[in-house]
């Protein structure tokens, strides 16, 4: 099993940037896949970005392509989400989620296990 912590949500301006972290517990934490994923009010939860667990393959949204960046360090137990040029429509509760897989999962339901998520606010 492992448990995974999000942290560095936050309130910012359009256009401003924000990195969020996901941390895990467990020793095989490189063993998984782990995928981004935020849900806006009353909206479904959408996919943001997965990485591969040597973090040499990433897939990503359309809509965050060229602004989005996630990256891992197995070493330390955390994936990253750098995120720039931030925009309104980018506000939303972000959770990180991991999966004992090799695929790069795009679908929530695919994945076992979930942070408890972080809010994300971007301001006109």
């Amino acid at each position: 099993q492992v448990q995974l912590v999000e942290s560095g949500g936050g309130l910012v301006q359009a256009g401003g940037s924000l990195r969020l972290s996901c941390a895990a517990s467990g020793r095989t934490f490189s063993s998984y896949v782990v995928g981004w994923f935020r849900q806006a009010p009353g909206k479904e939860r959408e996919f943001v970005c997965a990485i591969s667990r040597t973090g040499l393959t990433t897939s990503y949204r359309d809509s965050v392509k060229g602004r989005f960046t996630i990256s891992r360090d197995n070493a330390k137990n955390t994936v990253y989400l750098q995120m720039n040029n931030l925009k309104p429509e980018d506000t939303a509760v972000y959770y990180c989620a991991a999966d004992l897989t090799t695929v790069l999962l795009s679908t929530a339901l695919m994945y076992d296990y979930w942070g408890q998520g972080t809010q994300v606010t971007v301001s006109s």
